[in-house]
């Protein structure tokens, strides 16, 4: 089968827009009130908005994306059903963890995540969670979104990786030791950091993170800058 082509874009923070062929998705959108984001939430489109866990710096712009664009947002069902009935999404797929879809692109599965979530009403988010993506071509995509380290990741990495997005800001999620650890159980491909630099408190080198996954793993760690993209 011929290869789709993908384009993943770092939005800042822990937002990413992959493009996969003809499709558009985005990945826990936080623009508006993002110190860090290239763009604002009128400047993006989507035809898929993946959400990983209720926290605003994750959920905030993805209803009014969802209802501009036509999008379909797919979370835990908590998410979903929240979007739905309190900010009139339209179109949505809830699972729950393990649980996983079919879409034109490929197939989304919820993946274990160790992290809370609550929506920012202070409602139930339901279980956080991570995506693995499957193409249409085959190849496998992981998005740790918030997460600790765990060891289940090696069962991820078993399945064979091209490529895995993971948190090192550390505080709220992994932080750089971990994240190399979740590395060598995922052995990716490519290996991209999130979730970090946005303030202060999770403030990272990723360039010295990169080094260090270099020497210590066979995987190719990319490192981007708001609003730029890896294309392969």
């Amino acid at each position: 089968m011929m290869a789709t082509s993908v384009e993943l874009t770092w939005l800042g923070h822990a937002t990413w827009q992959l493009k996969a062929g003809e499709h558009t998705l985005l990945i826990d959108p936080f623009l508006d009130d993002s110190p860090t984001a290239p763009v604002k939430s009128g400047d993006v489109q989507a035809d898929y908005i993946l959400v990983s866990h209720g926290h605003f710096d994750h959920i905030a712009d993805a209803a009014k994306i969802a209802n501009r664009c036509g999008a379909t947002v797919i979370s835990n069902y908590e998410i979903t059903t929240w979007l739905a009935s309190q900010q009139g999404v339209k179109q949505t797929l809830g699972g729950n963890l393990g649980g996983s879809m079919a879409l034109p692109f490929g197939r989304v599965q919820l993946t274990l995540a160790f992290h809370s979530s609550s929506l920012p009403d202070g409602s139930n988010g339901g279980n956080p969670c991570g995506f693995l993506l499957t193409l249409k071509d085959g190849r496998r995509l992981y998005f740790a979104c918030d997460t600790a380290l765990f060891g289940d990741m090696a069962r991820l990495g078993a399945l064979g990786l091209e490529l895995a997005v993971l948190p090192i800001g550390d505080l709220f999620t992994m932080g750089p030791e971990d994240a190399l650890e979740a590395v060598k159980l995922l052995s990716p491909r490519y290996v991209v950091p999130s979730h970090y630099n946005t303030w202060p408190p999770i403030a990272q080198d990723p360039h010295a993170w990169a080094q260090r996954v270099r020497e210590q793993t066979s995987a190719q760690p990319v490192v981007l800058e708001p609003g730029t993209s890896f294309r392969w």
